[in-house]
């Protein structure tokens, strides 16, 4: 939206679907951003895959038709992607799709399906590495619709990484000091959201055990999730004194908190891209990714469901012996500029506004 924005030609509409509504969890990205409010906020809330997925279509139809646009701008793989593809699609509206290709080759995924369905209705293929470019070509689409761009999260810390940093000594206030949980100089940042760690009644209480052996030498930080905030809270388990169990954070402190971390454990994609671009050490909880080229190039290890693995990694960094990691290339911080030098060359709008308009609705 931000390189769009500085072509005259291009008349922007931003919707915001409201499947991610709790405002530790969307509010606070709009702000630390620097989004602009959204224009049409279809406010779906949560539901099943099916009900949201319904309830985006039925919304976001009626937005679409108001509007008219020329193209539709998705993101990432969640539901709202997959749902208002279809919609653009079946009236006409050609579809660009940022963060396309990637694959984990599960499709016990519900994101997979989603990534799946919606490459194979766009026409636009705006790809952030080159594995993702050859899943599509695999999948017959044609080499002339695929770019491949960078990544635009990176885009999006390099920007505001300066800023982060300087929050640092602030934060270092709020979060947990030595004297009641992990202190700001020496700890791991953890962060666990998907079903199959979060909602096995036995898996997770495993896994918080194996967090709490690993707390005995490096404390921890776990900003939680609600949903995994309302398991943890039925289980009730007993947890070591060196994790901290926080509020989620906003993206300028998460980021600050991955910077000066000795570690990440994660299960979420984005963050495997993140630690790899800031040079620190990711334990992936996942049997696999989507994001292969953190772990070719960058500093991402999947552990998987092993537990004696994670342990086994974490002493391993802890003694010094990182993976090296390297950043993958177009991760640059200009991927948004490249999106939108070819969305102009495509609608012929990298002239003066007067000779030529397009209007994107993006997602």
């Amino acid at each position: 939206m931000r390189a769009c924005a500085a072509n005259p030609a291009f008349a922007q509409i931003l919707v915001h679907t409201g499947q991610h509504y709790d405002a530790n969890m969307s509010d606070v990205f709009f702000n630390d951003l620097g989004l602009p409010k959204p224009d049409i906020n279809l406010e779906v809330g949560s539901g099943s895959h099916a009900v949201q997925t319904a309830e985006i279509m039925l919304r976001f139809e009626a937005a679409i038709l108001r509007n008219t646009p020329d193209l539709l701008v998705v993101y990432g793989d969640v539901n709202s992607t997959i749902a208002t593809a279809l919609v653009a699609v079946k009236l006409g509206i050609p579809v660009a799709h940022v963060e396309a290709g990637l694959r984990s080759f599960d499709r016990s995924m519900p994101e997979e399906i989603n990534r799946v369905l919606t490459d194979q209705i766009s026409s636009f293929f705006f790809t952030p590495s080159a594995d993702a470019d050859d899943n599509l070509r695999r999948e017959g689409i044609d080499p002339s619709q695929i770019y491949m761009v960078g990544n635009v999260m990176i885009d999006t810390l390099t920007r505001l990484l300066p800023k982060a940093e300087s929050r640092w000594q602030e934060l270092v206030t709020q979060l947990p000091t030595a004297d009641s949980g992990p202190a700001l100089h020496n700890y791991g940042l953890i962060t666990l959201h998907r079903p199959s760690n979060v909602d096995d009644p036995v898996r997770l209480p495993e896994i918080l055990k194996g967090l709490s052996d690993i707390a005995k030498d490096l404390p921890l930080i776990f900003p939680v999730h609600p949903r995994t905030r309302q398991r943890i809270r039925v289980l009730n388990p007993r947890l070591a004194e060196g994790i901290a169990l926080v509020d989620p954070v906003g993206y300028l402190d998460f980021l600050a908190l991955q910077k000066n971390a000795r570690l990440v454990i994660t299960d979420s994609g984005g963050i495997q891209e993140e630690t790899t671009c800031l040079g620190v050490p990711c334990l992936t909880m996942r049997e696999n990714t989507e994001r292969p080229v953190t772990i070719s190039l960058g500093t991402n290890i999947l552990v998987g469901n092993d537990l004696q693995k994670l342990q086994r990694e974490v002493r391993r960094i802890l003694s010094g012996a990182n993976k090296p990691g390297n950043v993958p290339p177009l991760w640059d911080g200009n991927a948004g500029d490249r999106i939108a030098r070819i969305l102009a060359q495509h609608f012929d709008c990298g002239l003066p506004a007067e000779q030529a308009t397009a209007k994107a609705t993006t997602q």
